[in-house]
């Protein structure tokens, strides 16, 4: 065991975090630390990184362990280059390596004992710097760099100039390069694109120490925790397993305890009526009895009623006209801004009622796109049309849509003027919105609240094609799979820009990826564009300087109609082969249960149950000719 817990208690006020709080992590172990939004999560890590202090309890750290802590906002500052700031990790290995080159030097004038010692010295130390791999640390940082999404342009960049997301970047490179024994990190995966965190989940699964992990990030958490430690009231429970056993796990233990409880309610209910009723009779028998049951019930062990499901939000997407089929045709689409060629001659269509997201690396244009979609920038060349009765709704991960100067209240109000205050109240409320909170002013709310407030004004557009720009940003996992449910309810068309992998899985119907200046089409979820991606990346989206090398494959590249219909091809045989598949498996178990049917005595006895079951079995064995030759075909 590397770190313990051990009934930690904490509060602000009359606001309790925990209470007699436990939990342990072994060796090596991955944990994900979760619960709603405000339940204590970030607060736990900086008590165990003894930044709080703990009110009651205590936390155990292995003798001559470390930790190393990401916090989710980092101060990294100064003139070093990016390079240079993760060099400093190294400072042991670079005095060491000059105290190498020094020996060195040294031994050339040296002789006799003194050369001994020095070559003795030189010996030990060049065995503990490979022990170290300080052959391989120049190499090391810049694998970090490239996996953390920085280009080899980017290493010369000071740190004093770079944006907040790169500045955890850096941070969150500089963690992973010391290597401590247990590495805590709250929402490592924020300000990093899908590649970047693919690579961050090889990395801790293989890292050799232990990791605990506060994030949203549900598919990361699939991939990287073997263990679950949820903060739910004041209290910690854990589960073994990753996110999705613990979900399931979650949901069968609330379901017995409530069914327990509500089991011992009408358990308790029929004890005090029968006692009554024995009392009723007023008789020195029966009162006798009614005594007897009520000391049975007195030490009974009352059974808490299960806390409820904390509130959450109520979302409820409904257009209020249908649109037409097509609801948007886009040709060409080009834009670039100086020196930043994002996307040229774009094309693609969305049908009514697909649900589409747009994913790819940061900075290939995707916020952009969405952006000259609803007309707030214009594009460099190319055109889109929107289909027949196809009102928009967006969202924005900037919330621009919002008006900082006005209160919530204010903001909804001025955009419905027919709604009444109960209406906008009760709106509010199911955003979790009461009382005076909807006289905030938008200015002072925090991400989460106006992504809050944006999806409420979303919902009372009634509109029939919603466009989202990281609709799921600063949601905690419950709302985003409130959210999930009301996508997938919506009878709309819906367009969205998302980096969060189990949200899309969730929702998409189709998946399109903004790579090499062009778009490539995947009809299926994101585990389908997994298994594609590079196959069809290299089909209709090669590297600009490939595409130059390999001109002539380029020219027959196919049109943006022929990669669709290419896939939906491709789709089907799969469906048809899985089908194929599944008749023969029947076929051939039917087949068998004749040949041995026809063993049984008292049915080689009968001669016209005999000819029916050869018959059936040449009727099998004729289809089952045509099936393999399918398969063949399909296969």
């Amino acid at each position: 065991m590397i770190l313990a817990c051990h009934n930690i208690c904490k509060a602000f006020g009359e606001h309790v975090i925990l209470q007699n709080a436990s939990f342990h992590i072994e060796d090596r172990e991955k944990v994900a630390l979760i619960g709603n939004n405000g339940a204590g999560k970030t607060t736990l890590l900086r008590m165990i990184q003894d930044e709080i202090p703990l009110d009651s309890g205590q936390v155990v750290l292995a003798k001559g362990s470390c930790m190393g802590y990401l916090a989710q906002q980092q101060n990294v500052n100064g003139q070093l280059t990016i390079y240079e700031e993760l060099l400093t990790t190294k400072q042991s290995l670079i005095d060491m390596e000059e105290k190498i080159r020094s020996l060195e030097l040294e031994m050339k004038t040296s002789s006799g004992s003194r050369l001994d010692t020095l070559m003795n010295t030189y010996s030990r130390l060049n065995h503990e710097f490979e022990l170290k791999n300080g052959y391989a640390y120049r190499s090391e940082i810049t694998g970090v760099l490239k996996g953390l999404g920085f280009l080899e342009e980017d290493f010369d960049q000071k740190v004093a100039t770079l944006s907040g997301g790169q500045k955890t970047r850096v941070a969150l490179g500089k963690l992973l390069l010391t290597n401590p024994d247990i590495l805590l990190l709250d929402e490592p995966t924020n300000h990093l694109d899908m590649n970047s965190i693919a690579w961050l989940e090889t990395y801790l699964i293989n890292y050799p120490g232990a990791v605990l992990i506060v994030s949203h990030d549900r598919y990361f958490l699939d991939k990287v925790v073997t263990k679950v430690v949820e903060i739910e009231q004041g209290q910690l429970l854990s589960f073994s397993g990753n996110y999705s056993s613990y979900s399931l796990k979650k949901a069968q233990v609330r379901d017995a305890q409530y069914k327990a409880y509500l089991n011992q309610q009408r358990e308790i209910h029929h004890q005090e009526q029968v006692i009554a009723k024995l009392r009723s009779f007023n008789r020195e028998k029966s009162i006798k009895r009614a005594e007897s049951r009520e000391k049975l019930l007195n030490k009974m062990e009352i059974l808490e009623k299960p806390a409820e499901q904390p509130s959450a939000m109520r979302i409820s997407l409904e257009p209020r006209y249908l649109s037409g089929n097509d609801v948007l045709t886009v040709e060409d689409l080009s834009k670039s801004f100086p020196g930043q060629p994002l996307f040229s001659r774009i094309s693609f269509e969305i049908k009514r009622g697909e649900r589409v997201a747009l994913i790819g690396n940061n900075g290939t244009g995707k916020t952009t796109l969405l952006k000259i979609l609803n007309g707030l920038l214009d594009a460099d060349e190319g055109k889109f049309v929107l289909g027949a009765k196809v009102q928009i709704g967006y969202y924005d991960q900037e919330h621009h849509v919002l008006h900082p100067e006005k209160t919530i209240f204010e903001e909804i109000s001025d955009s419905y003027p027919t709604l009444t205050e109960t209406q906008i109240r009760n709106m509010l409320a199911a955003f979790l919105f009461t009382g005076d909170d909807v006289f905030k002013s938008i200015s002072s709310l925090s991400g989460g609240e106006r992504g809050r407030v944006s999806l409420a004004k979303l919902m009372l557009s009634e509109a029939n094609f919603l466009i989202l720009d990281e609709p799921t940003n600063h949601l905690d996992i419950m709302s985003k799979e409130i959210l999930e449910e009301a996508l997938n309810s919506y009878t709309g068309t819906v367009f969205y820009v998302s980096h969060d992998r189990y949200f899309i899985n969730q929702t998409a119907t189709r998946i399109l990826d903004l790579t090499n200046q062009t778009l490539v089409n995947y009809i299926g979820d994101y585990d389908y564009y997994l298994e594609k991606k590079e196959e069809l990346t290299a089909a209709y989206a090669p590297e600009k300087e490939k595409e130059l090398q390999e001109k002539e494959v380029s020219q027959v590249k196919l049109s943006w109609q022929q990669q669709k219909e290419e896939q939906a091809r491709q789709r089907k045989r799969e469906n048809d082969l899985k089908k194929v598949e599944e008749r023969i498996e029947v076929l051939e178990t039917r087949e068998k249960e004749i040949d041995e049917t026809l063993l049984l005595p008292e049915v080689c006895t009968n001669v016209a149950r005999c000819v029916e079951l050869s018959k059936e079995k040449d009727s099998i064995s004729e289809e089952l000719a045509g099936l393999y030759e399918k398969w063949e075909e399909l296969a």
